[in-house]
């Protein structure tokens, strides 16, 4: 048994370290399937169900104290990419049909839920607000709620299994969805004149990593995170939903976006030196769950999918009375549910020239997710 916080930290660093080098040096199609973040996951869980690491407060201290200044950092360097100018431009009606796909995974969340409350744990709610930050925003906005919330590490892997399998299932056939474009197309009558518009509009830039940016982007945001824990702690407290940490986050937030509209917004490494924290904040949230309750998961997964059919239903209304082509549907969807990892790759497969729309929807949900989350949590709370 790992006693040594230090030892401890080591071993999820190490973990961490293995698994995004074989991710993305390998080619495993294991990596398609199941991401490496979610592999971070299990891996840090079976050692603490197997009781490598020991449950004593010292023990856990030094993994708390650096997850709590690498989640907010983490935060602030994926939202270096969200210039709010961008999104602007992406037109009222990509942005209403982004819009409302958030709202029917929200409603179709709160809805599930409270239907199956009876049968779920006591604090369940606080694990579907992080599932719904991540099916809004991503990772790190599930993450940031469970932190946030406080959720349960024995049952948040529940999310992250739901989350994966949902997750996988729904990419596959928005790819499949490609094909049946037209057809869906001349149902809702769309028309695409405003899709034509946004192709050229955006510039892809490369950005190469030096010590300077490297500088910038890891010590510049453990700065900020620190300077804005210690703001977050001075300022009052409202209810189980806003606390310490909620200001906190939303004062990274806040930074990002301001950030992302100056030139330190293209300071290079950001997304990657981001990356690297989110599995290291996965593996210490991992590192507090254990195995032995996963009876429950299937109840989950259903719950889940649930959910999706009542995303599923609103948006198809939605095309029919707006008029949406299946391409706006599909990214926005994909942009909700997979973030920025999967919604130009989908946007890609319809027009490769619109990859730069599922990518700045994406991004939307990498500063809303969290708040999204939150919401759902506090009205599921009440329910």
């Amino acid at each position: 048994m790992i006693t040594d916080g230090l030892l401890m930290l080591g071993v999820l660093l190490g973990l961490s370290c293995l698994l995004i080098v074989l991710e993305r040096t390998t080619g495993w199609k294991l990596f398609k399937y199941v991401p490496g973040m979610v592999l971070m996951y299990l891996a840090g869980a079976t050692l603490n169900s197997l009781g490598v690491f020991g449950q004593d407060d010292a023990t856990r201290a030094p993994v708390g104290a650096v997850k709590d200044v690498l989640l907010p950092a983490m935060i602030l360097l994926f939202l270096f990419d969200c210039d709010i100018r961008k999104i602007i431009r992406l037109g009222p009606k990509l942005l209403l049909t982004y819009a409302v796909s958030a709202a029917s995974l929200f409603i179709g969340m709160v809805v599930v839920v409270t239907l199956f409350q009876g049968a779920l744990h006591g604090e369940s709610w606080k694990v579907f607000g992080a599932l719904l930050a991540s099916w809004t925003g991503g990772s790190a906005n599930m993450v940031a709620v469970q932190d946030i919330l406080q959720a349960p590490e024995s049952i948040f892997g529940y999310a992250l299994i739901t989350d994966t399998i949902i997750y996988s299932v729904w990419l596959m056939a928005m790819f499949a969805a490609v094909a049946s474009s037209p057809r869906f197309n001349k149902w809702t009558k769309a028309d695409t004149s405003h899709l034509d518009a946004q192709i050229g509009a955006f510039d892809e830039e490369e950005r190469p990593i030096t010590v300077t940016s490297l500088a910038i982007v890891v010590f510049g945001s453990l700065f900020a995170s620190t300077g804005a824990s210690w703001v977050g702690s001075l300022l009052p407290e409202w209810g189980t939903v806003v606390n310490a940490t909620t200001w906190t986050i939303l004062i990274v937030s806040l930074l990002g976006l301001i950030i992302a509209v100056t030139p330190l917004g293209r300071t290079a490494g950001s997304t990657d030196v981001a990356t690297l924290m989110l599995f290291v904040v996965i593996g210490q949230i991992a590192s507090g769950s254990d195995f032995s309750a996963l009876t429950q998961a299937p109840l989950y997964l259903l719950i889940g999918a649930l959910v999706l059919l009542v995303h599923i239903i609103i948006m198809l209304i939605y095309a029919k009375i707006a008029k949406v082509e299946l391409f706006s549907l599909a990214v926005a969807s994909t942009a909700n549910i997979g973030g920025v990892a999967s919604a130009p790759v989908v946007a890609a497969a319809y027009n490769r020239q619109l990859v730069p729309v599922g990518v700045l929807m994406a991004l939307i949900g990498a500063f809303a997710g969290t708040f999204f989350g939150l919401a759902a949590a506090q009205v599921m709370s009440i329910l």
